[in-house]
């Protein structure tokens, strides 16, 4: 596996490195040693999958609050996703700063998201399927948002936006909180 850290301190983009022959190819997507090696959560306690029947679908941006924050390591296993991360950590330099990553099933690649860093995507294809792994169990008292579009952020999504939760688009701005 290759590690690349993003903009986004303690956030990587994660890129398998396939060991091919003539059936195709055999690669790892976690190493609990290599993740250590970078500092990044070791064990997963969830794994969770989403599916998007249409394209422009945005699912986010959540993460969880103390005492149940939460990483994960993201991959898109179907179709193609725009993933955001954005800097929530009060005092990080990179603070309310966001990185995008294009994540598909053509690439591979996974996104690791550090705790206090909160998380999106839009589906880019039709019936596009994200996997999740988290370190933490979901707490449902524990979760928040921010909107896809908060000013404060000024996003930019690839697509108009075709399907979002209520959920979703009721996420107080950064500035009322």
């Amino acid at each position: 596996m290759r590690f690349t850290e993003t903009a986004i301190g303690g956030a990587f983009v994660v890129d398998i490195e396939p060991a091919h022959d003539e059936r195709g190819f055999f690669a790892r997507t976690f190493d609990p040693l290599e993740f250590e090696r970078h500092g990044l959560a070791t064990a997963f306690v969830q794994t969770s999958i989403s599916f998007n029947r249409r394209k422009g679908t945005v699912r986010g941006l959540h993460y969880q609050a103390e005492p149940a924050v939460e990483a994960k390591l993201i991959r898109c296993t179907r179709g193609a996703i725009h993933d955001i991360i954005v800097d929530l950590r009060p005092g990080s330099p990179t603070y309310l700063g966001h990185v995008a990553v294009v994540l598909d099933a053509r690439n591979r690649r996974g996104l690791y998201v550090p705790p206090m860093c909160a998380h999106g995507f839009q589906a880019l294809e039709d019936e596009s399927e994200t996997l999740y792994q988290i370190d933490t169990v979901h707490t449902p008292e524990a979760a928040r948002g921010v909107r896809h579009d908060d000013p404060m952020l000024a996003l930019s999504w690839p697509l108009p936006v075709a399907v979002i939760s209520e959920k979703d688009r009721a996420w107080p701005l950064l500035e009322d909180d």
